[in-house]
């Protein structure tokens, strides 16, 4: 039963009255038109949505016995969600869900540290499985339902979510979503950051869909070789004492280049391509497509789009090798161009291996747990504020640094005082 099982329900009601079969995104969504009840984590459809099945309920034994063997459930008010797929993402760590198993969550969601986004309550609302019996006001520890008063919120810092339009906010996720975003027009840009927990199809074709995902051991396997190769070549190259930098323009000022430039070289192409990282991700990966153009939309979507839509979809979180390759001798050839052979390759090498470092550290930071306190900690829970909050702040992945240079860091946001 659960609110995915509802979902799944409605969208095949909503087919066979000639509907678009895009239930399952609506309850995905929560969005507009949903209110926010007592409880802060509560979102409810509005009145013209079709009703869910009754919701499931579960005793407090029920509850403990999903929780000793091994679950994380957590509850808002009466309402229980399994969390135990979501453990290892959650930019707080595991172990902070952990803790909380089997207690009411809803004062963590105000804060402090920091209040939760709209988004990331409509990213709880997934995972929303049914009620527990008796008192709410309990929580669930050692096989027993203890009286303890919940904390209170202050209703100023209840979440005030925008109305949806229900009838243009719609897609069918049984079909592939490139050819059907275009439609979205003005709608776009907020749905594309209203995120949900499925996989995502982009393409008709096989043969395209299967391009268009890896797995993301896959980096490292195809280009750690490439850059050692590149690496061992150039070395060799300039070792031999008769690379000169600025030949094309002169001969009397030109500069000579030893092998002793090598690491020098390197380690400019490894921030370049941290520079390269930020422009990208800035300026291309959240461009905002006009509302009347459909293929701007749907190159938005392909590029970048998609990743915000299901920001754990593990298939499509690193760049896929095809696409890859393309950018990759695009940036080779660029740097031949502009370079000697020898001083652009190494460039070209170390920012390959920046571009390995980013995607491993952007995959970590969707699917690792990070120590606590650690700089992977810290960086996880910037960028997850990037998806769920922050989306045009906080373009940094594997450093902070261009986002403290160009003044484009996410805003720290005091949390007041609840009394």
């Amino acid at each position: 039963m659960g609110a995915r099982h509802a979902n799944e329900q409605v969208r095949r009601r909503l087919t066979s009255q000639g509907g678009s079969g895009s239930g399952d995104v609506r309850g995905a969504l929560g969005g507009r038109g949903a209110y926010a009840q007592a409880s802060s984590c509560e979102l409810r459809s509005p009145a013209m949505a079709p009703a869910p099945p009754p919701a499931a309920s579960f005793s407090p034994a029920e509850v403990q016995r999903r929780l000793a063997a091994g679950a994380c459930w957590v509850r808002c008010g009466a309402r229980l969600y399994d969390l135990t797929g979501f453990v290892r993402h959650h930019p707080g760590g595991e172990q902070l869900l952990r803790e909380r198993a089997g207690q009411d969550v809803s004062a963590d969601l105000d804060g402090p540290p920091h209040r939760h986004s709209d988004n990331a309550r409509r990213w709880l609302e997934q995972y929303y499985v049914g009620d527990l019996q008796g008192d709410p006001q309990g929580s669930v520890e050692n096989g027993a339902v203890t009286s303890a008063s919940t904390q209170k919120t202050d209703p100023a810092m209840e979440p005030k979510l925008k109305a949806v339009d229900w009838d243009k906010d719609l897609v069918d996720w049984q079909k592939p979503l490139l050819w059907q975003v275009g439609h979205l027009g003005e709608k776009y840009d907020e749905w594309v950051h209203q995120p949900v927990t499925r996989p995502i199809r982009l393409f008709h074709s096989d043969l395209v869909e299967a391009l268009s995902k890896t797995v993301w051991y896959s980096v490292p396997i195809i280009w750690v070789p490439l850059m050692l190769y590149l690496s061992w070549s150039y070395y060799r190259t300039l070792a031999q004492g008769n690379v000169r930098l600025f030949m094309s323009f002169t001969t009397e000022y030109s500069v000579a280049m030893p092998e002793s430039t090598f690491p020098g070289l390197f380690m400019l192409g490894l921030l370049l391509w941290s520079l390269v990282e930020y422009l990208i991700h800035r300026f291309l990966f959240h461009m905002k497509p006009p509302n009347d153009s459909y293929y701007l939309i749907m190159l938005h979507f392909v590029m970048h789009g998609q990743h915000h839509k299901a920001p754990f979809d593990e298939s499509r979180l690193v760049f896929p090798p095809v696409p890859a390759s393309l950018v990759i001798a695009f940036f080779y050839v660029f740097l031949r161009l502009i370079l000697p052979e020898a001083v652009g390759g190494t460039v070209f090498a170390g920012g390959l291996l920046g571009y390995v470092i980013y995607d491993m550290i952007h995959y970590y930071l969707h699917f690792g747990s990070p120590h606590k306190g650690s700089y992977l900690y810290h960086l996880k829970a910037h960028h997850v504020k990037h998806h769920f909050a922050h989306q045009q702040s906080g373009f940094g992945i594997s450093t902070k640094f261009w986002d403290h240079f160009f003044h484009t860091l996410i805003p720290e946001e005091p949390h007041p005082k609840i009394q």
